[in-house]
């Protein structure tokens, strides 16, 4: 269901550019109408007000239940230090944040984590952009768990494409789920994003593309 606060999370990505419709290829190498590339924020009013939406769906979510935030390298970056400010700011929710580099550090204190250093026993929620696939998600475990004994329960995404994943039938966060137990929470869907471009009557061209791609690629 199309509710005012996705819309207006809609809206926002479309005037940071980051949303986008058009032609296009993910990384899946399926040919998509319409993109979301959160590299293209690239204001300091843009990048608060998103940490601003990440924080009130963690606050839906999860309330202060969890002990620290993770934020995959690179989109996750500035995705989980602008949700940490955030929950801060607006809630008074203080947690830990930390990130991972992708090249290990050999010199001062080495490593591949930055910020908070995760304990046996942790339970940390992970802040990402969007999955199509999971591979992110495989990548990002691994991670984790080399920091010790975590649990992760929760990821929170921008967008569920919600695009069948390896396994026919189910849609990528659907075997994210069975895998490692995560519940994956997206600020809206792709079904939210057509809703909004068929209430607004001017995207003529681009519903039925929408409308075949959600056919062929999506499980809704």
């Amino acid at each position: 269901m199309l509710t005012p606060a996705k819309k207006e999370f809609i809206e926002f990505m479309m005037s940071a550019d980051v949303l986008r419709f058009g032609q296009f290829v993910t990384k899946s190498g399926r040919h998509t109408p319409y993109f979301v590339n959160t590299g293209n924020y690239r204001t300091g009013g843009q990048i608060a007000k998103l940490g601003d939406f990440y924080a009130a769906l963690v606050k839906e979510a999860c309330g202060d239940d969890f002990d620290a935030m993770f934020g995959p390298a690179y989109k996750g970056i500035p995705l989980v230090t602008a949700a940490a400010g955030a929950l801060a700011r607006d809630f008074g929710i203080d947690k830990p944040y930390f990130f991972n580099r992708k090249e290990a550090k050999d010199h001062g204190e080495g490593g591949s984590i930055v910020g908070y250093k995760p304990k046996d026993g942790d339970r940390i929620i992970i802040i990402e952009d969007v999955i199509t696939a999971g591979t992110a998600v495989r990548e990002t475990m691994p991670v984790l768990k080399a920091c010790g004994n975590v649990k992760v329960n929760d990821m929170f995404i921008s967008v569920n494409r919600c695009e069948v994943g390896q396994t026919p039938g189910k849609t990528a966060i659907m075997e994210v789920q069975e895998e490692f137990g995560i519940n994956v929470h997206a600020l809206v869907t792709v079904q939210d994003i057509y809703e909004y471009l068929k209430e607004q009557g001017t995207y003529g061209e681009v519903l039925p593309a929408m409308e075949k791609y959600m056919a062929d690629y999506c499980v809704l």
